[in-house]
């Protein structure tokens, strides 16, 4: 599955603990990375400065579901569920 342009759902729910350029203890859940711009994309998608973290996620349809809304309900049950 490729990632769904304007989703941005994995740069928003989960919890980012590694430094992200202008984010320097990392972002914690349910807060919009900034580098996500007003159309849910990332600036700095294709930066050596994006985080491994955020270049390791890989869109699949069990957690992106079929829309953004889908998306932000997996993935934020999942950053509560292992935040336990």
């Amino acid at each position: 599955m490729d990632c769904r342009i304007g989703c941005g759902a994995c740069c928003i729910a989960i919890s980012i603990s590694s430094e992200i350029p202008g984010m320097s203890n990392g972002k914690p859940a349910g807060v919009r990375c900034i580098h996500l711009d007003e159309n849910k994309t990332c600036k700095i998608f294709c930066s050596q400065d994006r985080p491994a973290v955020c270049g390791g996620f890989k869109a699949e349809k069990m957690i992106c579901g079929d829309s953004f809304e889908e998306a932000m309900e997996v993935l934020t049950h999942w950053e509560t569920f292992c935040a336990q």
